[in-house]
């Protein structure tokens, strides 16, 4: 099988829809400050989005490890168990970060709102799934593996801020911000 990360560098269509609305680019795998799992577990950042946030790897191996993601304030949350699961949750849903509830209103209310600017937004999202030969679940799919991801084994990935030894905030729900003592 072909790698996703080469697939998305050589189809336009693909990294075009990644990078909007999905709000993901390869070329920005740099973190904003020093973090590391709270296991110990190996971190690898391999892209972020516009705003500062962070797409690592965790663990070892290839494209099918777990996948959190850290935004520039703070927060952080896994949200997909590899690659192929994280870009359909991209094309899918690419306005997840709107639906902290994981509900279908909440998409529904952001869709709307990207639809209304962008109404090809389903033909170039079939056209960016086809190139990387991924076939796509319902949103109700989608947002119920998120949920999943995030509050089972999410549970077990903790971002910490280095320097200091606090955790991130929980990504998805409330959080305290405390000295990490894992």
């Amino acid at each position: 099988m072909q790698s996703l990360i080469l697939a998305i560098t050589e189809h336009k269509d693909a990294a075009t829809f990644l990078a909007w609305p999905g709000d993901f680019e390869l070329d920005r795998s740099e973190h904003v400050e020093e973090v590391h799992l709270a296991s110990g577990a190996a971190l690898e950042g391999f892209a972020g989005d516009g705003s500062g946030g962070t797409f690592f790897f965790c663990g070892d191996g290839g494209e099918e490890r777990p996948v959190l993601y850290a935004d520039s304030e703070g927060s952080a949350g896994l949200v997909a168990i590899g690659l192929p699961e994280l870009l359909r949750l991209l094309l899918v849903v690419p306005w997840w970060r709107d639906c902290p509830g994981f509900t279908a209103e909440e998409s529904a209310e952001a869709a709307a709102e990207f639809l209304e600017d962008e109404p090809d937004l389903p033909e170039r999202r079939d056209r960016a799934a086809a190139a990387l030969g991924l076939t796509l679940p319902t949103e109700a799919e989608v947002l119920a593996r998120l949920r999943e991801v995030a509050t089972g084994p999410g549970k077990d990935y903790v971002l910490i801020f280095t320097p200091e030894n606090t955790a991130y905030e929980p990504l998805f729900g409330e959080g305290v911000d405390e000295t990490y003592t894992g």
